[in-house]
């Protein structure tokens, strides 16, 4: 102690805050050392052990599988932290919420890359034994597999990463076949040679979830199909048989138009489609353009008549450069027999071609005819099979490379879309041929080119055509054991499920209404094998053959691939599985055709849940699914049918969708416009913390932007909320429960911030349950920015560094009781409020949370925050109406420190101590809003004088949101406490401590007592 009170130096006796919790937080270095940390205490499954001693109940989120193929990108990363966020945040809320990632392992994107693999090295895949194929398949799957596991886990992504599901897995691949054999068994697969959508680059039939669609520029012609007849339908009676011949006279010499943008199917085509809601017309040309006008010889020659739809013949004229022409009469086109066009060509085309009603046709576009080829069209092949014709009858003449068979004259070999090399994707020779021979043939009409938006393989991003194929389907329509079908069992799952966002169950059902059946078989070599023989009349075991020998027959099957995977159905010999059933291998024949790769993700949930026994015991299902919004058509269909066709539920309870990633002004990423930014990027730079903070700061279930600015955003946002934290761990240095107080003791803030922290463990609770991360991190960056730092604390802070402190001895009492225990109440909610936000924030801020805790008084709790649970609030903290006596106080306190701002700006004043604000009130519930408080230490002044008056004297500051509230600055009088630098009387002072205020007296009086 100094000999000189007054020169005496306080700053020892203060009680700053301290603490080892860096400013910074050095994110990129510190955080795959956290990761280590928890891999090392294997804090997965002390979060599993913890959640079993509470008797937790299980809360699942089932992962939907990624491809094993390439490194992660931002897309997965956001997927991956939101389910991560979701994991945390419900195992913190008091269930078992345990998180099992997993791969999808088989299909085209690994095949594909593959065989870019073998083209490397000259070989070709049909030059590659299958088994040395798939082989490679499934070493790729799991190079990628461990490398994106390490991508994922980088992210802070708690999870049994040691024990994944694979759909490679033998014991995956065996359920994957016992689900698909199930099925089988209840009748729902189907064979059929329907037109499916075929990528020739690819060489395989793809579903609606596997394309997109982009726009193209195609040709379109108009083709002259000539009449050679009508189909006799009269009773032979005078007047029909002279319609007829009216008719027949009509027609003569006349052809009917089609238009279309796909010229290779001409040569597959075997009908002409109408309508019988259109009017029809004979039309003659009677002049066409010239070839001086055009630049070219036209067409379309005057004298020739067509038929046409009245509401199109003009359009159709105008685009044969017809400068006039006649309508000779009406006619309807039921019961006419055409010509090929091509039928002078070879007798390969000489077939007679049907008119066929369909209801498909409309006079919107084209010429109100549509050219049929059942085998490359939906619509073509509905009205073919409509009409009673068979499907042994479609002509199917484009093999499996998209290219015509040898057997099709002048056409065969010639490729419609080219499958190699640089252009692959592009036209191939086959239109630009069938449109010459058509201008040679005198049945081209007209030519152009134009922009259709059509079907594209989303792997190879090459355009697709539809190609009748015989393939494997689960019937939509087909009653199930329960009675309904597929398609109605599915359709109740849908409205029993809750959907985030609630649009998405409307999404989902309009796809599940209007789809066809499921095509689940692919022409290729890496995936889960159609595990069926067939017999001669093309039936399957599964309903050739009685049931108890069919099932006995399956349990051979499935306990093969058990033991071997999916080689086990290809290396081994039919008779191998076939004579232990006494049926014989020239009887049956083995389908080597594989699974659409969404049949094995969409039965994730019976290899990774069931057979795990992570499931809802009592209904089956999982608690969320969460993926991306394009899974509509994807995993989250795929699943359920898959689900509802075994099961007649769906696999889950919920459904939650994301948006995608897009740059700051809503473009897609792209690297070939250099807009992307990858998660290792930021992770070097800024630290996966700040990626967390960017996904649950935005609003994921809408496409979220991002960019350097916006991220830069998200670090502000962490810096704020670090600093909140590294300020209570500093202001909490050395506290302890013994230390706490109850909060009936505590004064009117203390229990303000008590209210608030009741009525944001509900919002929070509530955000959380519902995936609303925006909300969470909304409520928690303004509680920290403006209730603490701009409020609570700088109120407080006065208290917290000059008011005594507790302690055993009795010199504290004295100066506690002097006055009423602030710093003990404010240290004891500080503790409340960290205790809160630690937890509140973990889920996503997991190593920052970690960090602190280590470094805060609860650190005996638990070995790491996240095995903590959110804190319970005590009844007694809401007071709403305590609340509302603190918003008055606020609505005042927010003038006065309007006022004093401007007295700093214009250099009245250097601080608010330097005041002693005079404030006018009208209102006197505001006046009796402060009653038993100290207005100067709300205002942070050296004191305050507040008095009803509904005017002032002029000169005095106001808002204009708050009449009726006028502040007068008025410097404060005596002098500068050299402890706290608040201004006092020094006749109060202390006459040992005359330089500082008689509490600041009290509290170094028991520093000294303390401190020798």
């Amino acid at each position: 102690m100094t000999d000189s009170l007054t020169d005496r130096d306080y700053r020892d006796t203060l009680f700053l805050p301290t603490t080892d919790f860096p400013m910074r937080g050095g994110l990129p270095q510190r955080e795959p050392e956290w990761i280590k940390r928890w891999d090392a205490m294997k804090l997965y499954d002390e979060l599993r052990a913890d959640a079993k001693a509470r008797g937790a109940k299980q809360w699942i989120l089932h992962d939907g599988p990624p491809y094993a193929n390439g490194h992660i990108h931002l897309g997965t990363a956001m997927n991956k932290i939101v389910k991560d966020i979701i994991v945390r945040s419900h195992q913190m809320t008091g269930h078992d919420a345990s998180y099992l990632p997993g791969w999808d392992c088989h299909g085209l994107p690994i095949e594909w890359k593959v065989e870019e693999e073998f083209r490397a090295k000259n070989r070709g895949k049909d030059d590659v034994p299958g088994e040395e194929f798939r082989a490679a398949c499934r070493a790729y799957a799991e190079k990628w597999v461990e490398i994106q596991g390490r991508e994922f886990r980088a992210l802070g992504i708690e999870g049994e990463w040691d024990n994944p599901y694979l759909t490679m897995k033998f014991e995956s691949e065996a359920t994957i076949v016992a689900e698909f054999l199930r099925m089988a068994m209840q009748g729902a697969l189907v064979r059929g040679a329907k037109p499916i959508m075929w990528s020739p680059v690819e060489r395989t039939a793809l579903a609606e979830a596997e394309v997109e669609y982009y726009d193209r520029k195609v040709p379109v012609i108009w083709v002259k199909f000539p009449v050679i007849g009508i189909i006799q339908r009269t009773s032979g009676r005078a007047e029909d048989v002279a319609a007829e011949q009216a008719k027949s006279d009509l027609v003569k010499n006349a052809s009917v138009v089609i238009w279309t943008t796909t010229p290779w199917t001409i040569p597959a085509n075997q009908a002409v489609s109408f309508s019988r809601d259109i009017n029809y017309g004979v039309y003659q040309i009677d002049e066409v353009m010239t070839e001086e006008e055009l630049g070219f010889p036209p067409y379309a020659k005057s004298g020739e008549r067509m038929l046409l739809a009245d509401d199109l013949a003009e359009s159709v004229m105008r685009d044969a450069k017809v400068k006039s022409f006649t309508r000779v009469d009406q006619v309807d086109p039921e019961g006419l027999r055409l010509l090929h066009p091509l039928f002078e060509m070879d007798e390969f085309f000489t077939h007679s071609i049907p008119m066929l009603a369909g209801d498909h046709v409309t006079a919107d576009a084209g010429t109100g005819f549509v050219h049929t080829a059942p085998a490359h069209g939906e619509d073509d092949f509905n009205v073919w099979v409509g009409s009673g014709r068979t499907t042994q009858d479609i002509r199917q003449i484009v093999d499996a490379d998209g290219c015509y068979t040898p057997d099709v004259p002048r056409f065969g070999g010639m490729d419609i879309i080219r499958t190699s090399g640089k252009k692959r994707g592009e036209p191939g020779k086959a239109n630009q041929e069938v449109i010459t021979a058509l201008a040679e043939s005198g049945n081209l009409l007209a030519r152009g080119i134009t922009t259709i938006r059509d079907a594209h393989s989303w792997r190879s991003k090459a355009p697709v055509i539809r190609r009748a194929t015989p393939q494997w389907f689960i019937s939509m329509d087909k009653p199930g054991p329960n009675g309904k079908s597929l398609r109605e069992n599915a359709l109740k799952a849908i409205d029993d499920t809750e959907f985030f966002p609630a649009v998405g169950r409307n999404r989902l059902r309009s796809m599940v209404e209007g789809r066809p059946d499921w095509l689940i078989s692919r022409q290729r070599n890496w995936g889960v094998p159609i595990t069926i023989f067939v017999d001669k009349s093309g039936q399957p075991h599964t309903a050739a053959l009685p049931a108890d020998t069919a099932q006995a027959l399956n349990e051979t099957i499935k306990a093969a691939i058990a033991k071997g995977g999916v080689e086990a159905w290809f290396s081994t010999p039919a008779e191998d599985f076939l004579s232990p059933h006494g049926l014989a291998a020239a009887d049956w024949d083995k389908v080597t055709d594989v699974l659409d790769v969404w049949f094995d993700s969409g039965t994730t949930h019976a290899f990774a849940l069931r057979e795990r026994g992570i499931i809802d015991a009592e209904t089956g299902q999982a608690d969320l699914y969460m993926e991306g919004s394009d899974q509509h058509r994807g995993w989250f269909q795929s699943s359920l049918l898959e689900c509802c066709a075994t099961r007649g539920i769906a696999p889950y309870k919920q459904v939650l969708t994301h948006g995608f990633i897009v740059d700051s002004e809503g473009k897609k990423m792209s690297k070939s416009i250099g807009n992307t930014i990858e998660p290792e990027q930021i992770a070097k730079q800024y630290g996966i913390e700040i990626l967390r903070i960017w996904t649950a700061s935005g609003d994921y279930t809408e496409d979220l932007r991002i960019s350097d600015e916006i991220i830069k955003g998200s670090v502000e946002s962490y810096r704020k909320l670090r600093n909140t934290v590294r300020y209570m761990l500093g202001a909490l240095d050395g506290y302890t429960a013994d230390e706490a107080i109850a909060a009936d003791k505590m004064p009117g803030l203390e229990r303000w911030v008590l209210h608030r922290l009741s009525e944001l463990d509900a919002q929070v609770r509530a955000a959380y349950k519902v995936y609303d991360f925006k909300k969470v991190m909304s409520l928690l960056i303004n509680f920290c920015g403006v209730d603490l730092s701009a409020v609570y604390f700088d109120i407080r802070k006065d208290s917290l560094y000059c008011d005594p402190r507790f302690e055993t001895a009795d010199a504290w009492d004295e100066a506690t009781a002097a006055f009423g225990n602030r710093r003990r109440a404010a240290r004891t909610v500080m503790a409340a409020v960290l205790e809160r936000l630690l937890t509140w924030l973990a889920p996503v801020m997991p190593f920052t949370m970690e960090e602190a805790f280590l470094e805060s008084h609860l650190k005996d709790r638990a070995a790491s925050v996240h095995l903590l649970q959110f804190p319970d609030t005590p009844d007694g903290w809401r007071d709403d109406g305590l609340a509302a006596r603190w918003e008055k106080i606020f609505t005042v306190r927010r003038v006065v420190t309007g006022a004093l701002e401007v007295e700093r700006r214009e250099k009245r004043i250097g601080a608010s101590l330097e005041s002693t604000p005079r404030v006018l009130v009208a209102d006197e519930a505001l006046i009796e809003a402060f009653k038993g408080e100290d207005a100067g230490d709300l205002f942070i002044t050296s004191g305050a004088e507040l008095m009803h008056s509904a005017a002032g004297e002029g000169g005095g500051f106001t808002l204009d949101d708050t009449p009726g509230v006028i502040v007068y600055p008025v410097k404060a009088s005596g002098v500068k406490c050299r402890r706290s630098w608040k201004y006092f009387d020094p006749a109060t002072a202390d006459t040992a401590f005359p330089d500082i205020t008689p509490r600041d007296a009290l509290t170094v009086k028991a520093w000294d007592a303390t401190h020798d």
